[in-house]
């Protein structure tokens, strides 16, 4: 269903960001749009599903983060091997933003509304968490939920506006012409079979340059 009839309609609904890593830059640029255009969008949204990257797009629904995510491309890229590189470290710097952008109570908010994908280590299984006790719980992230989880949404919800950086058969994602391709699904995640697809998977990766990053931002 259409982002404007869930809103003509009344019909409850929620939001799912996926995992996107460098490509999170798409996803913020969805958001300031949605602030810009259809605030009531975000604001009615009575579930806000996060994995990976996309988690922190979760709380960009309430903080402006597009500059934090800038920072961070540019600290990568000050290696040779990108995020794969021992000098650099994304968790711990994320973690850093998160202390000092987010109040106190900003647990109590997010218990409810905001769903997490995770990987559980015992048995490597998705699991979505919504409930947090304190900030620093809401904080800490065990294990990446992208690998099991690209596109989180519980099975119980009808209505789901999916966001995603990749072309596939999502709600808001970038629409690669001529759209000619298969889609394979991964991970409870939709991917075309394509060229630029194929770019967006690398980048997702090892950040692109500022040039590129900001044409992310404003593809839509």
């Amino acid at each position: 269903m259409a982002a404007e009839e869930l809103r003509a309609s009344g019909t409850p609904f929620s939001l799912s960001f996926s995992g996107s890593g460098f490509l999170v830059l798409y996803q913020v640029g969805v958001v300031q749009s949605l602030l810009e255009l259809a605030p009531e969008l975000l604001k009615s949204a009575c579930k806000v599903y996060g994995s990976s990257a996309g988690s922190l797009i979760a709380a960009a629904v309430v903080y402006d983060l597009k500059e934090v995510f800038y920072a961070n491309a540019r600290e990568v890229r000050k290696t040779l091997l990108g995020p794969l590189s021992p000098k650099c470290s994304l968790l711990a710097n994320i973690k850093t933003v998160l202390q000092r952008w987010l109040p106190e109570d900003s647990y109590q908010v997010a218990s409810g509304r905001l769903h997490i994908s995770l990987t559980r280590v015992v048995d490597g299984q998705n699991v979505m968490v919504s409930e947090f006790n304190s900030k620093e719980e809401l904080i800490q992230r065990y294990v990446d939920g992208g690998f099991t989880g690209l596109q989180p949404v519980s099975s119980l919800e009808e209505a789901v506006i999916t966001v995603s950086p990749f072309t596939g058969e999502l709600d808001i994602c970038p629409r690669d012409c001529p759209a000619i391709f298969y889609c394979f699904q991964i991970f409870n995640g939709s991917i075309q079979i394509s060229v630029e697809n194929l770019c967006r998977i690398s980048y997702a990766l090892f950040p692109p340059s500022i040039m590129v990053s900001q044409a992310l931002f404003l593809l839509l």
